[in-house]
């Protein structure tokens, strides 16, 4: 069949199962989710030889070190999934919360509760622990989802969907509140996107070519998660330990994903022979990172290469930094919010007033404060996991948990009362 019953058959069974999965409760929602933690465990040996094969794919395809990263599901990457899940589950039930409440002076209540969406597609790339986070917190809102992962996980995805939609079913709730796509043809990323009717929301995560040619197709709504353009800013104030520690971890814990640094600002002061500047370039250049700076920059090292106009919009998802001086706060914060991506920007600083005046003004989904921008996390901020991080600001701002996939109703209660 075309892409688009393709499609259409997936929808009907999804917006089906949403219904099924809106009136479930709570807890038959989380015994689900830890019924999906248990099969991922016990399937663990299926999950890494699929992903196996897929990494050899990969490998033979010429995929980037990055890349290979992002999709190798490790016994510790598949623990944190089913980690993950469970964490979901122990957290309050979004469905049916009660927003706000008020009683007007004629006795009638105004009531907003909060509800799922209904049908929610995710397209995403290389990372196969998304299928869980996204199916888990798909289900935790009361949500049908469906997944379309990058050709080069799908081995990878069935098998992890294959244990979700297991312990979906375990739970006497309908497999098809999960579903994967099983065909890599681009056609479906069309299909879905333009799928009014059956699907109320497309996420799509990955390149930014992805994400803007689902944003131009599609005729539903979209929360984009653009580039991680990242970036640290080292103040005049900053403590020289607590600069270098961070930055290293910003750039070189795991460089090829959305919330590594991918440009260094460090303020003037630190910038003279001996300084800070020297030190962070000698511990990024010994971990290996290739550095590309202003003229300034390039002063300290004769090992950093000069950056041109494109490296302070780059998303490198790799061991390079662009490195700049700048003359003070009001410089960086305009460099961020002219070249960043605003999804995840750092501060270090011992001066409270420098800390304050970078939060209120870096428009980015996520500020950090004496704090790596790795930590821009779902799990990290206590939800489980994310379905994205969204740079947009509406429906949603920043890591995305179970209810930021929900929307809400008013509910009117009255006693017979009429409009005069």
């Amino acid at each position: 069949m075309d892409a688009k019953d393709y499609v259409r058959e997936m929808g009907r069974a999804a917006r089906s199962a949403a219904a099924a999965l809106a009136v479930a409760g709570g807890e038959r929602r989380n015994e689900a989710l830890t019924a999906c933690a248990r099969e991922l465990r016990r399937r663990a040996g299926d999950i890494r030889a699929a992903n196996a094969e897929d990494l050899d794919a990969g490998r033979a395809d010429g995929l980037g070190d990055a890349l290979l990263d992002r999709l190798t599901l490790t016994d510790a990457r598949i623990e944190a999934m089913a980690a993950g899940l469970e964490a979901i589950a122990a957290q309050p039930d979004p469905v049916g919360r009660t927003i706000t409440a008020t009683t007007r002076p004629d006795g009638l209540r105004i009531e907003k509760r909060r509800v799922p969406l209904g049908v929610v597609a995710i397209i995403y790339e290389s990372r196969p622990n998304v299928t869980a986070d996204a199916a888990g917190l798909c289900l935790k809102s009361g949500n049908a989802c469906i997944l379309r992962g990058g050709k080069e996980a799908l081995r990878s995805n069935l098998a992890v969907a294959g244990c979700i939609r297991a312990g979906v079913g375990e739970a006497g709730l309908p497999p098809e509140a999960v579903a994967v796509v099983d065909r890599t043809d681009r056609a479906v990323v069309g299909a879905l996107a333009t799928a009014e009717g059956l699907v109320d929301l497309i996420v799509p995560r990955g390149g930014e070519g992805l994400i803007r040619a689902v944003v131009e197709a599609a005729t539903i709504p979209v929360i984009k998660h653009y580039a991680g353009n990242c970036h640290v800013y080292v103040d005049a104030s900053a403590d020289a330990a607590t600069a270098r520690k961070i930055v290293l971890n910003a750039k070189c814990q795991r460089p090829g994903v959305c919330n590594a640094a991918e440009t260094l600002l460090v303020h003037a002061d630190h910038a003279g022979a001996g300084g800070l500047l020297a030190l962070l370039v000698a511990d990024l250049l010994a971990a290996g990172v290739e550095l590309r700076g202003d003229e300034r920059a390039r002063a300290i090292s004769p090992e950093v290469a000069p950056a041109g106009e494109d490296d302070w919009t780059t998303e490198y998802l790799a061991p390079i930094l662009a490195v700049k001086v700048v003359e003070g706060l009001d410089e960086a914060i305009e460099h961020v919010n002219a070249f960043g991506s605003h999804h995840t920007d750092a501060i270090v600083t011992a001066d409270p007033a420098a800390a304050e005046a970078f939060v209120a003004r870096v428009d980015s989904s996520s500020v950090m404060v004496n704090a790596s921008t790795r930590l821009s996390d779902g799990g990290v901020y206590g939800l489980g996991a994310e379905v994205g991080i969204s740079t947009d600001k509406l429906h949603a701002r920043g890591p995305m948990g179970a209810e930021d996939l929900t929307t809400y109703k008013w509910v009117v209660t009255g006693e017979g009362h009429v409009r005069e």
